[in-house]
Parts: C-alpha cells; structure tokens; sequence
C-alpha cells in the first residue's frame, strides 16, 4: 500500500477528484492548505491557496492514481502542483478490525 499525498491548485481540485472517482478511488481526505514552491514570480515569502488530497491506494493502482491527477492538474505551468508517494504499513478498519487491502475500497 501507498500513500499519495497531493498538493494542487484549488481550481484543479474537483475535476481530479471526478477523474479519481471515475477509475474508482473515491475514498480519500482533502483540505485547504498553503505554501509555496519554487516558481518564480512570487515575492520570496508570500504563501499560495493550495489543496492537499491524501489517499491510501493498493500498490496495483499507484500508476494509475498518478496519471490521473497529473493529466487532470497539469496546466504546463509553474505552481501546478506536487505529488509524494510514502509506504504505508499497515491500514486497519475501525469499524471492523479489517487490516491491509482489506481495509478500504
């Protein structure tokens, strides 16, 4: 299992969360953030509206997850967004004690 965290445009957030949806990853945690990158243009310490999404996907589906947002967040320009990929141990369903695969989807 993989955790992708995802920090994008506001602006760009429903249309990933709609490609998302359409290959079958609904669940996943999103919210308002800021920060900054690199880009230039930006005075040095100004902070910029961003949205982190966080999603826990099955190994098999990582590629997959990745195409999506990046055809659905690239605008081709700076600021456009990050993409980090973390191992994740182990996932347990509260509700029902399921670990693993088991515990989502």
């Amino acid at each position: 299992m993989k955790k992708v965290e995802v920090i994008i445009r506001g602006g760009d957030f429903e249309r990933v969360k709609g490609a998302l949806k359409q290959i079958g990853i609904v669940p996943l945690t999103a919210y308002p953030v800021q920060g900054r990158g690199v880009q230039g243009g930006v005075p040095s310490y100004d902070l910029l509206p961003k949205m982190k999404i966080e999603i826990v996907v099955k190994d098999k589906d990582l590629d997959k997850v990745i195409d999506v947002i990046v055809r659905n967040a690239r605008s081709g320009t700076p600021g456009d967004g990050k993409i980090f990929v973390i191992p994740v141990e182990e996932a347990v369903r509260v509700r029902t004690g399921e670990r693993g695969n088991e515990a989502f989807y």
